[in-house]
């Protein structure tokens, strides 16, 4: 525990047995109480490196989306007893010597939310993120930003932290099972007025690192203004979004959902 509060480090996991030995070797193991591997039907050795490891790891029997992931993720999480939950991708791409700033920043601090971010003090060009990704990130960052009538550094991070009322409360499980689940997500945060804070967060682009294809990005960036737009439009008014109502399905508070990501797990996983 971590000033009284459980600590719960989730990794989505997808093809990740060549790092998820060197992410886990720098959790800082005496501030976190868990760490759980969800593994969305990886084709390499994922979950036999995870199980060597001795870590919780869940298993769907087929590939289901990055943001399924994250709904069992969480899922996970808020059944262990979780007051603070950090994604950490098992990729490598963010470092896991942020989590003590993180997790402080939620436990003592103004924060219900925070981000690493990869804009703050330049470090995405410096760890190799493509240009064109770079460019597609400010763009729709400003574009987010004036829809949602805040002043974020980046909305694409995949490095955050969040205390339990967060995930109790946002509707997570009308959110989209692809890419763009991040992007709701935050979306959710914001409209929840949420405190959200920022951390200066190094990332690296490399071989074995997770990224999606152009093809994907594009899709994704479509879903991000779409998202932003349902936003503007809920916050007038003008038209309602399962994702913003207060009536939408959360974790823990829809028993036939639930009973759905756990009949996803592998038989050995759930028991």
């Amino acid at each position: 525990m971590f000033h009284g509060k459980r600590i719960v480090v989730v990794m989505p996991a997808y093809n990740a047995a060549r790092t998820l030995e060197r992410t886990y070797r720098e959790i800082p193991l005496d501030l976190v109480d868990e760490v759980v591997v969800t593994d969305d039907a990886s084709s390499d050795e994922t979950v036999q490196e995870a199980r060597r490891l001795g870590l919780k790891t869940l298993v769907h029997r087929k590939n289901r989306g990055y943001g399924a992931n994250q709904k069992t993720c969480y899922t996970a999480a808020l059944e262990l007893g979780a007051d603070v939950v950090v994604m950490l991708h098992p990729d490598y791409q963010y470092t896991p010597k942020l989590l003590p700033a993180m997790i402080s920043m939620l436990t003592d601090g103004p924060f219900d939310v925070v981000l690493g971010s990869r804009i703050l003090g330049g470090a995405a060009r410096k760890g190799g993120m493509p240009l064109y990704k770079y460019l597609a990130n400010r763009t729709l960052t400003a574009i987010q930003n004036l829809l949602c009538g805040a002043k974020l550094s980046e909305y694409h991070s995949g490095y955050r932290a969040f205390t339990r009322p967060v995930l109790e409360k946002l509707a997570l499980l009308e959110n989209s099972d692809d890419f763009v689940f991040d992007n709701q997500m935050l979306a959710q945060a914001l409209f929840h007025e949420f405190e959200i804070g920022e951390i200066s967060c190094p990332a690296a682009y490399f071989e074995d690192a997770s990224s999606i294809n152009f093809k994907r990005s594009v899709r994704y960036g479509l879903g991000v203004l779409l998202t932003s737009l349902q936003f503007f439009a809920q916050r007038r008014g003008w038209r309602s979004s399962p994702i913003f109502d207060e009536r939408g399905r959360r974790l823990g508070s829809c028993p036939a959902r639930i009973d759905e990501l756990t009949a996803n797990l592998a038989p050995t996983e759930r028991d």
